[in-house]
């Protein structure tokens, strides 16, 4: 695969090829933290349940999640400029036209087609900045790229909520064409073009089976909350998803041209990247979770104050990510590996601290900037060793890395998820049997126990009842919401110990030496 890999921070292609993967990133990071915000004008709008709004957003990420393998693959066979283009193309259309869907149906899967342009777009961004810039200057540059869009990223929450005060839900969905558009234009112009080897074809069997299995496993992780883990629907999805990924790596190991390069995963920086990912983003997707509900349902935060509260750790990322990654280009990604995983759970154990009536600035910011920090002394370090493959498969090693981070705030929001609302359900019931309430308010309120802190308190309790409920309530969700920190932590250590492990100072690639 022929590549320019001369590029540096200083020539002008190479700002203009890092400015192109920036806005393509950053319209991806903007449209997941705008468009949550206008689901109340969404559900109004089309008059649809829960289960719907719901829909708005995991649409998106299932097709994601399930094609960005095949997104990375993709751009190794047929060259990842024109993957790169074709999937901004699909993804700032669909997002146009969400914004003028008449049905809540029509824009579900419009938004299905997004998450699979994103799916295309995303391991392509990181890829091209692999191949173009020089190893000394890949850190850095990687730095940017997580710096900058993570901070376009951060106003998501803002521009969303402005954008439906002053116009409607629809203006959200055009918030991101602008920036898809003059992706396009700037890699048109300045990124080079990559072609596949002679002889290479697209593993499309192998397309198909990891298709079904990351959809199956995908859809039984975000549907068990509400379906429950019995259910047949639930069973089924799951072991198709479990099995078919199974048969997809015996599968890909016999192919002459895999989809996935799996003998990726014998330099122990690409294998020990994606645990520490897995682990690390797991936990991260769960304190983000948990600390907004808490914010809200507990600390009685207002949406705009909850996304100000975590301001702090996306301000920090922003602002850090770059002089980290120009540390790892110069001392090597182990120490950083290995000290950003312990960062970021002490900063998860000091949220540990706080409970029902929590100081933000004792119980809060300390460890939102504590974690803040610690990751970004990990994202520069750990996405290079991901990508320490040779050219030809860096879609392949981005895809299976950005799939991974998915599939991490996948299961944290599932298993958390349960752990949080059995633990809550326990206190709740046994902290009832203790109260004044009568045996029909408790069965009232125990009837809600999903709900977690949302539980309506109905009309009919009186108002001294109601503030005993009220902290009954507040108790019971701090204790689930101790348990989810406290998982995240211990994970976020054993990031530490798998970086122990595996990850050393001079990244050897499959085939060769960097």
């Amino acid at each position: 695969m022929s590549v320019d890999t001369g590029c540096t921070l200083n020539s002008t292609g190479g700002r203009w090829i890092l400015f192109a993967t920036i806005l393509a990133s950053a319209s991806a990071f903007l449209a997941g933290g705008a468009v949550p915000v206008a689901l109340p004008a969404i559900q109004a709008n089309f008059g649809t349940t829960l289960n719907g709004l719901q829909w708005v957003v995991n649409a998106n990420l299932l097709s994601l999640s399930a094609l960005i393998l095949i997104g990375g693959a993709m751009g190794d066979h047929f060259g990842r400029k024109r993957i790169f283009i074709l999937g901004m193309a699909i993804f700032g259309a669909s997002s146009f036209f969400s914004g003028l869907s008449p049905s809540l149906g029509m824009l579900l899967g419009l938004q299905a087609l997004q998450g699979a342009g994103a799916a295309l777009m995303i391991p392509q961004s990181l890829a091209i900045i692999n191949d173009c810039f020089i190893e000394a200057e890949r850190g850095r540059a990687i730095g940017l790229w997580a710096g900058i869009s993570g901070g376009i990223a951060a106003l998501g929450p803002l521009a969303g909520g402005w954008i439906v005060d002053q116009f409607s839900w629809n203006a959200v969905f055009f918030l991101v064409v602008p920036l898809s558009t003059a992706s396009v234009i700037i890699t048109l112009l300045f990124v080079p073009v990559t072609r596949s080897e002679k002889g290479l074809r697209l593993d499309w069997p192998g397309a198909i089976l990891i298709l079904v299995g990351l959809s199956g496993l995908v859809y039984g992780l975000m549907t068990a909350p509400g379906m429950g883990w019995k259910s047949p629907v639930i069973v089924a999805s799951l072991s198709v998803g479990i099995c078919t990924t199974v048969f997809f790596i015996f599968f890909e190991m016999r192919q002459r041209q895999p989809l996935v390069f799996l003998d990726i995963f014998k330099n122990p920086l690409v294998t020990g990247a994606n645990i520490v990912t897995l682990l690390v983003y797991f936990g991260l997707n769960g304190v983000i979770f948990f600390a907004v509900l808490n914010l809200q349902q507990v600390q009685n935060y207002s949406p705009t104050e909850a996304g100000l509260a975590l301001l702090p750790p996306i301000i920090l990322i922003t602002f850090l990510t770059w002089p980290a990654g120009a540390i790892a280009d110069k001392i090597g990604p182990r120490l950083q590996m290995i000290i950003g995983p312990i960062i970021v759970s002490a900063g998860m154990a000091l949220l540990l601290t706080g409970g029902t009536k929590s100081n933000y600035w004792l119980h809060f910011l300390p460890g939102l900037s504590i974690f803040g920090v610690g990751m970004a002394t990990i994202i520069p370090p750990l996405t290079k060793c991901a990508l320490s493959v040779e050219p030809k498969f860096s879609g392949s090693a981005s895809g299976i890395n950005n799939g991974m981070a998915r599939i991490a705030g996948l299961l944290a929001v599932a298993i958390l998820g349960a752990a949080v609302i059995t633990t809550f359900r326990s206190h709740l019931g046994i902290t009832l049997l203790n109260s004044s309430l009568s045996n029909q308010q408790q069965q009232l309120i125990l009837l809600q126990a999903d709900k977690l802190g949302g539980i309506t308190i109905p009309n009919t309790f009186s108002e001294a009842i109601r503030n005993e409920t009220i902290d009954i309530i507040r108790s019971a969700f701090i204790s689930g919401y101790r348990l989810a920190i406290a998982i995240c932590a211990i994970l976020a250590l054993g990031g530490a110990l798998a970086s122990l492990a595996l990850i050393h100072n001079e990244p050897n690639k499959i085939g060769g030496k960097q």
